[in-house]
C-alpha cells in the first residue's frame, strides 16, 4: 500500500503517538485481519483485562487516527487495519529519520545499519533478495 506524500507527516505523528492498548490492538489485527469490538475484547479481556467501552473507544481512536478500516455489518463495525505492517514500520522510521537530518537518505542508512548487527543470516539473506528485487525494479521502471 503506498501512501499519498501530503499524508505522510501527520501519518508519521499519529504513529508516534499511539498509546500502549492502541498499539496491542493494531497488532492484533494484523494478525487477526478482521475482528470486531467484541472480538477484540475476548482476546484483550484474557491477556489484560479492560472493559469492552474501553476496547471500543481505542478501536475508534485508531480508525480516526487513520489506521483502521472499518465496515458497519449488522449492529457491529468489522475493523481491519488499513495500513501494512511493513508500510506502517517503515514509515515511523522514514519519518523519524527525516525528523533529525536533511539528508534522509543517508540518515534512514545509518538508522537500519545501527540494527543490522542483530540481523541474523536468514535476515541477511532476505534483505539481499529484497535489494535484489528492487535493483531489478529498478531497472525495468528505467530509474537507474
Amino acid at each position: 500500500m503506498r501512501i499519498r506524500s501530503s499524508y505522510k507527516l501527520g501519518l508519521v505523528i499519529r504513529l508516534m503517538q499511539l498509546g500502549e492498548l492502541e498499539k496491542q490492538v493494531l497488532q492484533y489485527l494484523w494478525e487477526t485481519e478482521v475482528a470486531d469490538a467484541k472480538q477484540v475484547y475476548a482476546y484483550f479481556e484474557k491477556r489484560r483485562g479492560g472493559s469492552l467501552s474501553t476496547i471500543q473507544s481505542t478501536l475508534d481512536r485508531l480508525f480516526k487516527k487513520g489506521l483502521l478500516k472499518r465496515d458497519k455489518q449488522g449492529h457491529a463495525f468489522q475493523y481491519q487495519a488499513a495500513i501494512e505492517r511493513d508500510t506502517f514500520i517503515g514509515q515511523l522510521i522514514k519519518g523519524l529519520t527525516s525528523e533529525f537530518n536533511a539528508d534522509k537518505g543517508n540518515s534512514l542508512l545509518a538508522a537500519f545499519t545501527s540494527v543490522s548487527p542483530e540481523f541474523n543470516e536468514d535476515q541477511l539473506e532476505r534483505l539481499e533478495q529484497i535489494i535484489e528485487d528492487q535493483r531489478d525494479k529498478n531497472k525495468s521502471d528505467g530509474s537507474v
